[in-house]
């Protein structure tokens, strides 16, 4: 937890202390209840796990089912009204939005969440659905709506989403406002990587 708060302070500049982020930010209270609420979902005991994942979504406004695995140093910025599905994979340095959905698509018991490489940034209102694969250093615009694989170093707005760039240089990820439309390709629901273009693609030439 202390690694994860160091990621709250270096990452927030509103923060004024360690203490501060520890007592006053859900999205840290919400990350503590999940690895407590997760490490007895592993353990396959049963109610308490739900019962924690409850309590901590009364206070936070966060809700993260117990089965859900995150990374190291998850950022959950403001956080209300956040939902992470049981089957979702939350890689390192991942920073979300309040509002962020990363929901399922189907209604048996098995792999039905997004998985998110490492330094994913989601926008407010996002929803990223189904079991498909976020690449990392990927950012994906406030309320976009994304339902395929995306390549790792993308940039990804609209209701579905697409891709507009690619390419996030480093402490670029949260500038939305320089964000401008390029040629770019539109994803496939194939193997992530895998894309077929729309059009010429002069930009990545």
């Amino acid at each position: 937890m202390l690694y994860l708060l160091r990621c709250y302070r270096k990452y927030d500049p509103a923060a004024k202390s360690i203490l501060e982020i520890a007592l006053l930010y859900p999205g840290v209270k919400a990350v503590f209840f999940h690895k407590i609420a997760h490490a007895l979902y592993r353990a396959k005991i049963p109610f308490f796990p739900r019962m924690i994942s409850e309590f901590s979504r009364w206070l936070t406004g966060i809700d993260i089912h117990p089965g859900a695995k995150l990374g190291r140093g998850v950022i959950i910025d403001h956080g209300m009204g956040t939902v992470i599905g049981e089957t979702a994979e939350v890689g390192d340095g991942v920073i979300l939005y309040q509002g962020v959905t990363l929901g399922g698509t189907d209604l048996n018991p098995v792999k039905r969440h997004p998985t998110l490489e490492n330094h994913v940034v989601v926008g407010a209102g996002a929803k990223v659905l189904g079991n498909i694969r976020i690449g990392h250093d990927t950012r994906i615009g406030a309320n976009s709506v994304v339902v395929e694989d995306v390549p790792p170093r993308s940039t990804m707005v609209g209701i579905p989403a697409r891709r507009i760039a690619h390419g996030v240089a480093v402490g670029e990820e949260l500038k939305h406002q320089d964000i401008e439309a390029k040629p770019s390709r539109r994803m496939m629901p194939h193997h992530i990587g895998k894309t077929r273009p729309s059009g010429d693609d002069e930009d990545e030439k």
